[in-house]
């Protein structure tokens, strides 16, 4: 596995949705790189390998995964990892990410990124699986930091010091989503420059940035609106602390038109330009 110090800077890149396919066949815009749903390619053949594959002549791709359940008390998934691993293989990925969260019990998918008890038992629990599955693909894989709306009373620490540790323990990389950062602290009444600063910066290899839905007494990670002013404002925090790493618009719903999504993309870019980043 690579140093976690060498981490690679793919640039400004965007989720990979069903509409925008042609779009990006046709005009070759200028996004760095695509990140794509991991589930929606485990398949032999069809439609969506046809335009991924042929995305991917122009473009780097990562994969992003949402069925590991990286912290279930289930089995995990041998099936599902050799899909993984034989997508992997097609399109060669700059990395591999899913979520620190579980996914369902009992081998029913819930279809939902449930969050942990932050507990000393739980970070031992997710590290021991996460070198499993990375030793099964033969990477160090990225673990996203989710949204949470409930809390659990045996927890031990706090979200950032559990997602630390969890990442030290299992020698893995970091996927910080910005946006569930802001989500959190506002529904847990935290402070998210706090989150930030107790993040080690040599794990951290990407960032995703997203709207949400704001139903005032709770935020709901939503990836269907544009990314909000506190939020921008927070990724110049994380730019500063971090330097210079991966940033992904993510839009999962309310589709916008391709240009809509470039602007927003523009103004990451124009951010992360605006500032003196180490790299």
């Amino acid at each position: 596995m690579p140093d976690v110090e060498q981490k690679r800077n793919l640039g400004f890149g965007l989720g990979l949705r069903t509409a925008h396919y042609e779009t990006i066949l046709a005009e070759k815009p200028p996004v760095d790189w695509f990140e794509v749903i991991t589930e929606n390619y485990l398949v032999p053949g069809g439609k969506p390998l046809y335009y991924l594959d042929s995305i991917r002549v122009d473009y780097p791709l990562v994969m992003h995964g949402v069925s590991l359940s990286i912290g279930g008390t289930d089995p995990l998934n041998l099936d599902y990892l050799r899909q993984v691993k034989t997508l992997a293989e097609r399109i060669e990925p700059a990395w591999i990410s899913d979520h620190l969260c579980w996914t369902g019990v009992n081998g029913i998918n819930l279809h939902d990124l449930l969050p942990l008890p932050y507990t000393q038992e739980a970070v031992q629990h997710v590290a021991d699986r996460v070198k499993t599955v990375q030793d099964f693909l033969r990477c160090r894989i990225l673990l996203e930091n989710v949204s949470s709306y409930v809390t659990y009373a045996h927890s031990e620490m706090t979200e950032w010091e559990f997602l630390s540790a969890v990442a030290e323990r299992a020698d893995c990389l970091i996927l910080l989503d910005i946006n569930n950062i802001y989500v959190s602290a506002h529904n847990h009444q935290f402070d998210p420059l706090v989150y930030l600063n107790n993040v080690p910066t040599k794990r951290v290899q990407q960032f995703h940035l997203a709207g949400h839905l704001n139903l005032g007494n709770i935020i709901i990670d939503s990836h269907g609106d544009t990314v909000i002013d506190p939020v921008w404002s927070l990724y110049e925090a994380a730019l500063r602390r971090f330097g210079p790493v991966s940033t992904m618009i993510e839009r999962d719903d309310n589709i916008p038109p391709f240009a809509e999504l470039l602007a927003e993309l523009e103004m990451a870019r124009q951010i992360a330009g605006s500032l003196e980043l180490a790299a």
